[in-house]
């Protein structure tokens, strides 16, 4: 998750980010071998006793994954791709698969890992992204570090008025014609002076300018895909949304903003 690790030097303050562990709520996965290391630097050695790990080979273009809704299960040209933890290739992006002694027989986690390196003959893994995350109106296919990355260029708008971004999430509203993205921003404003309408406006264009050429075609030559809409939210509506979530039974551990 290498797109939110200048967020997280700013709110850590310099302390170190320590992460030993890869896993979820199906089992764990493996360890990071050198867990005081940068946090650009963390990798993850998957220990093989721990489930059975096959890998699929995931296929970009223009630089964004393919795929938009993604099913549990493997179809048979997918099962016919996998490759086992021996074969991984240095410098490859594979999605995790997993069978465990719980039962899960190729049980797609949904992760997107890069292989960087070996300890030994053991692969170790970054972590990249999550594979379903994807904004998708028409051709164009977005993902979160893209998304993130568009994001980061905008808020360098705010700065003048002392705003930070402090929580945000995002959604293609399909309901109008052409459908369009909507992005909710929860800001924390430090100075006096109020953000005027047109700054939010450069943001829209800035993110727009930064998102891949096949959303941009969508945008101003086929007219596929509606201009992009930021809608700003109260302090703590982020907060209070998972105060909602929780009330209604969801684990504070597994919690994650829509």
């Amino acid at each position: 998750m290498s797109q939110y690790i200048p967020t997280l030097d700013y709110y850590s303050n310099g302390l170190p980010l320590v992460c030993t562990m890869y896993a979820s709520s199906e089992c764990y996965f493996g360890v990071n071998l050198n867990p005081i290391c940068k946090p650009s630097e963390v990798s993850y050695t998957l220990i093989p006793t721990m489930a059975y790990f096959e890998f699929l080979p995931v296929h970009r273009n223009n630089g964004v994954i393919n795929s938009v809704s993604r099913p549990k299960s493997l179809n048979e040209k997918e099962q016919q791709e996998l490759v086992d933890l021996v074969d991984v290739k240095l410098d490859q992006e594979y999605e995790l698969v997993v069978t465990t002694y719980a039962g899960l027989y190729r049980y797609r986690v949904g992760d997107v890992l890069r292989v960087v390196g070996f300890k030994n003959k053991a692969p170790q893994f970054s972590f990249i992204c999550r594979k379903n995350v994807v904004l998708s109106i028409d051709a164009d296919k977005t993902d979160e570090v893209e998304l993130q990355s568009a994001v980061k260029n905008a808020v360098n708008h705010l700065i003048p008025f002392d705003a930070t971004l402090a929580e945000y999430t995002s959604y293609a509203d399909t309901t109008t014609i052409p459908g369009h993205y909507v992005l909710f921003w929860e800001l924390s404003l430090n100075g006096t002076t109020p953000v005027p309408p047109s700054v939010y406006e450069d943001c829209c264009l800035t993110m727009e300018e930064s998102l891949n050429s096949v959303y941009r075609q969508g945008r101003v030559s086929d007219k596929s895909i509606g201009p992009l809409e930021i809608r700003i939210v109260e302090p703590g509506t982020f907060d209070k949304l998972m105060d909602y979530a929780i009330s209604l039974g969801a684990s504070i551990n597994q919690y994650k903003d829509p």
